[in-house]
């Protein structure tokens, strides 16, 4: 069995801003960067102790990413990058991946729709049954990898989590 969690990337500069970078680089904002680490002491507050943390390579979930480890403590040489995370990610890969994890509680930082999409795949919905919010989590127990079987555990939004960690 396995708790993962489902983090989405903080306020990124907007697509339409005219200094905005391409997709991969778009970054965090200064208001972004505060509320994402505001919503990372929730996580602390609601008591995840994540043994591996994993985000997609955009630099938005990885600026997200690194908040969470410095939230955690935990070495960000160790955060993993990886493409099943991407918007466009496949949940089927995702799980492929987390499988061979030996790690009782994983975190994985990521976008919408993928995010959603892992949390349906993952209760057996057709269809997304959630949409995180940015800074938001979605926690699910994982019984089976294959197939896929899981319980939604905790929704939590980003201002909840501000709260929380107050």
């Amino acid at each position: 069995m396995m708790i993962l969690h489902l983090f989405r990337h903080g306020i990124a500069i907007d697509r339409e801003d005219p200094a905005c970078p391409s997709e991969h680089d778009r970054f965090l904002t200064p208001k972004g960067i505060a509320k994402t680490q505001a919503a990372a002491q929730g996580l602390r507050a609601i008591g995840l102790k994540p043994n591996v943390i994993l985000t997609s390579p955009l630099l938005r979930a990885v600026q997200t990413a690194e908040i969470a480890c410095e939230a955690f403590g935990y070495p960000v040489k160790k955060l993993r990058k990886i493409d099943a995370l991407k918007p466009d990610g496949k949940p089927a890969d995702l799980f492929d991946e987390l499988s061979g994890l030996k790690a009782e509680e994983v975190l994985c930082v990521g976008h919408a729709p993928n995010l959603d999409e892992v949390i349906a795949f993952a209760i057996g919905c057709h269809t997304a049954a959630t949409s995180l919010k940015k800074a938001g989590l979605g926690s699910i127990e994982i019984e089976s990898f294959s197939p896929p079987h899981g319980t939604i555990v905790g929704i939590y939004s980003a201002r909840t989590l501000r709260f929380l960690g107050d």
